[in-house]
């Protein structure tokens, strides 16, 4: 049997009110692990800054960790956000990461911030001036330059090339992001194309530019894309709603500008009751039931003509979070499919 699209996981290590970052964390190697058993394809770390309820800040120092607690799921950064690093400080990075795990590791690269703008500003290192975001596809094209057929000749870091990290193979690159800018550079590079329908449920007229103006490139012969959503399964639809209303309630404070740590169950039941006005979901969400959630992927694939989903969500409770992740993996039947492969 084979499934008409591949399933994969975006962690973006949630930490729940009342815990730490280091639970959290440990929280994200134990999903990692349950996801690797359960038969998903990959499993992507965020990259988030100076957020209370987010602990992933920092993708590339837990990709290593999730990768040595992993045996054959692939692993990467869902994404790095490029504006804030050196392009080769990044290819050395990754380069190694793939040193230790070769042949698993993927480079996801987005040009948001992933924070505010102050934080933004802090994470410089120059601090005479803004950094300009229109030079991302020139940061981008240097990056992918040293990961593949490297710089010019003449070009003064053309060498360094050759002073990667090496053994780990190649790595595989992609683009994230949700707006037609996205779209546009990944078809122009000829990369994967990672959508992130959890930010912008209205992402089709990308998925479209994308696959109609896609070249071709030594990364890729033909378009790719990947689809981020957010799914929530649990053994009914009533307790899968329940445990939707944390996020809920987290995003409905973002909007107004307050960052807080995932809520427990009982909190956002409260805070719900007293907040008719808040939307009842702030964005698309596959959730219900296993056979439901699947119900649900298998129209939001048909909708983008997807060849991959990530599932991500953010709840409390761990265990109903690694349980999620579970039902939907039985209800594909990935282990059976994974051991195949």
């Amino acid at each position: 049997m084979t499934l008409p699209y591949r399933l994969s996981v975006l962690d973006q290590s949630p930490i729940e009110d009342g815990l730490t970052a280091a639970d959290a964390l440990a929280n994200t190697l134990d999903l990692a692990r349950t996801c690797d058993a359960a038969g998903f394809y990959r499993y992507w770390l965020a990259e988030h800054h100076a957020s209370p309820g987010l602990a992933g800040c920092a993708p590339e120092a837990l990709i290593g960790p999730v990768a040595l607690a992993t045996q054959r799921i692939r692993v990467g950064s869902g994404g790095i956000m490029l504006p804030h690093y050196s392009p080769f400080k990044v290819a050395e990075t990754f380069k190694m990461l793939a040193a230790l795990a070769p042949g698993r590791i993927d480079l996801g690269l987005g040009r948001a911030p992933g924070s505010d703008q102050r934080t933004a500003y802090a994470l410089q290192r120059d601090r005479s001036r803004r950094m300009p975001m229109d030079d991302f596809p020139n940061n981008l094209a240097e990056l992918l330059a040293y990961l593949g057929d490297g710089l010019p000749d003449d070009h003064p870091f053309a060498v360094l090339r050759d002073t990667l990290p090496s053994g780990g193979g190649d790595l595989e690159p992609w683009l994230l992001g949700s707006s037609l800018d996205s779209a546009i550079w990944a078809a122009e590079t000829g990369l994967p194309y990672c959508i992130a329908d959890f930010i912008n449920s209205d992402g089709l007229p990308q998925a479209e530019h994308y696959r109609r103006n896609f070249k071709p490139s030594r990364w890729l012969e033909r378009p790719y894309l990947m689809v981020a959503t957010w799914a929530i399964a649990a053994p009914s639809q009533d307790e899968a709603e329940l445990l939707s209303l944390p996020a809920r309630m987290m995003f409905h404070h973002l909007v107004r500008g307050e960052l807080i740590p995932v809520p427990s169950v009982a909190t956002a039941q409260s805070w719900a009751a007293s907040h008719p006005e808040a939307p009842v979901r702030n964005r698309r969400t596959s959730l219900g039931t296993a056979a439901q959630v699947h119900a649900a992927l298998d129209q939001v694939a048909a909708d983008y003509g997807a060849d991959e989903m990530m599932l991500v969500n953010i709840m409390p409770d761990h265990a109903a979070r690694r349980r999620s992740y579970q039902l939907i993996a039985q209800e594909y039947g990935l282990a059976s499919l994974a051991q195949a492969a």
